[in-house]
């Protein structure tokens, strides 16, 4: 038999319930309370930082989709705290079902926009209805469930042991902002590196509803009807099972997602800590396709065209003994600068690693870069391109390529800067050269002429050109799937010299080419200028353009 509650005390709001009937003392329940509050708060930040990274994987421009998600949530969770005052009646149930449609909710985000992502034929170059209302929706009502959290916990603390409004504030919020520190530093120290994105997500709404469920069947369980209880329970446990199914069909699940998006000839799928390395095929007489981060970075005739077409024009056009080559990991840009006569050394830049070691050992990417490794000519420095650059040398280099990912993508935003272009400027030697890869001319001229005037701000003369795609998939801008790219489509390159010299001319040594012309090259760069626009102002740290 439920006992009734005490009067309300004089000057009690009118949804006054009396106080709570707990098990234990109120200092023990309140502690309880606060600790419920430290998990729920870590748990909510673990749910929005897992939207974060997973949009701004698949879809590219982490700045955009960062303020999408969060954004969208804050607004969510003022909406939902408002919403949350019609249940302060019932408090402890109420709770205890926001809890459970949390973890339920959050715990399968990210794998339900993987799946979209996988098998809806990928975002394409901009977000498609479907997947952007997805992350939208989920966004909106993981912030609406925690914003209902503090009203129902704030009404939870305060039936325990009354006290004044700002000191109850102050201790919900205590706890509440060191979880969310928690949960901020978990995400990227514990949950990503040892469960990934897919299982870190499941297990934290794993602890999520084991939390929820705890303090309202535990210490609440006398303000619950018989029939509350056992609901909460029940579905409490089916969402316990629902989360320990998914998490133990996660590796199926994925080499499934990796099928329908890279094709069913994949070999290797990595998370070197950097970035994401699949490779399918190159073996067996099968093309090698090797993607980063989803986007599709080798593949067919087109990965030869490519590395040609931003090699061969800077060492053809005058001294290349000394080469450096910021990015490029996958030795294809090495393998063409080591097939050129005259070439004593080649510094490579690479900030990943793990790519390094796949294209030194991997059969497939080995082959395809002929063994450029084994070159006792290459030298290979783990850095970030842009301060590598800061300590190099002045004047040590007669050429210096630039294979690095495409403006479009915020993390690469630095490497297309004034700043980065003025130290490439002071590790040429005189009379050196820089290319840059630009990003497609055809659809993207505005970033393409962005890239040329930040060139010129940093005092280089510079002379355009592009080189035509032949094969479908191999991404010519930021997107992030291989689907995106099906169009035809080019590549963009800036040839560079340090003014006052001139424009650098674009000439090429045909004697070991394969895809390139100088009649072609004539005329594609000739095309390059005339989608030329003027007036472009240039991008730096502080004001990036792209």
């Amino acid at each position: 038999m439920i006992e009734p509650h005490a009067p309300a005390p004089p000057g009690a709001p009118p949804h006054w319930t009396g106080p709570a009937r707990l098990p234990v003392r109120p200092g023990t329940g309140r502690f309880l309370v606060l600790v419920c509050v430290f998990v729920c708060a870590a748990c909510g930040l673990v749910y929005e930082l897992e939207l974060v990274a997973f949009a701004s994987y698949l879809i590219g421009d982490s700045v955009t989709q960062s303020s999408v998600v969060l954004s969208v949530m804050v607004f969510a969770m003022g909406v939902g705290s408002l919403a949350a005052k019609r249940l302060r009646w019932h408090a402890a149930a109420g709770f205890g079902a926001i809890e459970i449609a949390l973890a339920l909710v959050g715990g399968c985000s990210a794998m339900a926009l993987y799946a979209v992502f996988a098998w809806t034929g990928g975002w394409g170059g901009v977000w498609s209805d479907g997947p952007r209302f997805l992350l939208v929706a989920f966004s909106l009502a993981i912030g609406l469930l925690i914003g209902a959290e503090v009203p129902l916990l704030m009404e939870l603390i305060q039936r325990i042991r009354r006290q004044d409004a700002g000191g109850a504030v102050a201790d919900l919020f205590a706890a509440d902002y060191v979880g969310a520190l928690v949960g901020g530093l978990a995400f990227p120290f514990l949950l990503l590196p040892f469960l990934g994105q897919l299982t870190g997500a499941l297990v934290t709404g794993t602890v999520n509803v084991v939390a929820g469920g705890a303090l309202v069947l535990g210490l609440f369980r006398r303000d619950l009807t018989r029939r509350a209880r056992w609901t909460l329970l029940v579905v409490g446990l089916v969402v316990l099972g629902v989360l320990a199914s998914a998490a133990a069909l996660t590796d199926d699940f994925e080499r499934a997602a990796r099928h329908a998006v890279y094709g069913k000839d994949v070999r290797v799928a990595v998370q070197t800590g950097v970035q994401e390395v699949v490779l399918a095929g190159g073996t067996d007489g099968r093309p090698l396709d090797l993607f980063l981060d989803g986007r599709l970075r080798v593949g067919g005739r087109d990965e030869r065209r490519y590395h040609e077409a931003l090699v061969h024009p800077a060492l053809s056009g005058g001294p290349h003994a000394r080469v450096l080559i910021l990015g490029g990991g996958d030795g294809l840009a090495a393998r063409e600068v080591l097939g050129e006569r005259g070439v004593r050394r080649l510094d490579l830049v690479e900030i990943d690693a793990g790519l390094v070691r796949l294209a030194r050992h991997d059969p497939g990417l080995s082959a395809a870069n002929g063994h450029a490794y084994d070159d006792p000519r290459v030298h290979v420095v783990t850095a970030d391109a842009f301060g590598w650059l800061r300590g190099a040398p002045p004047a040590a280099y007669d050429v210096v390529i630039a294979d690095l990912p495409d403006p479009g993508i915020t993390a690469s935003t630095k490497l297309y800067s004034q700043e980065f272009y003025g130290l490439a400027r002071r590790v040429l030697a005189p009379g050196g050269r820089l290319v840059v890869h630009a990003g497609p001319v055809t659809t993207r001229p505005r970033v393409f002429w962005t890239v040329a005037a930040t060139l010129r701000t940093a005092g280089f003369s510079t002379s355009p050109y592009r080189v035509l795609g032949h094969d479908s998939g191999f991404a010519a801008g930021p997107d992030r799937s291989a689907g995106a790219s099906r169009a035809p489509h080019d590549w963009g390159f800036l040839l560079a010299a340090p003014a006052p010299a001139g424009p650098p001319p674009l000439r090429l040594d045909p004697g070991r080419l394969h895809t390139l012309t100088q009649a072609g090259l004539t005329a594609d760069a000739a095309a390059a200028r005339g989608t030329r626009i003027l007036g472009l102002p240039p991008s730096t740290l502080v004001h990036p353009r792209y």
